[in-house]
């Protein structure tokens, strides 16, 4: 539980640091998305 909340803080930090426009967000949160399905897979 403490990794996906280290994603979630990991994500959100690189989305608000890293776009600046609207299509730069949408990469960001599809990025971030990745990376907690990513997670969710080597957890099983």
């Amino acid at each position: 539980m403490n990794r996906l909340i280290a994603l979630f803080l990991i994500a959100g930090t690189a989305a608000l640091a890293g776009c600046n426009t609207m299509a730069g967000a949408g990469q960001d949160i599809s990025k971030g998305g990745n990376a907690i399905t990513n997670s969710a897979e080597q957890a099983k």
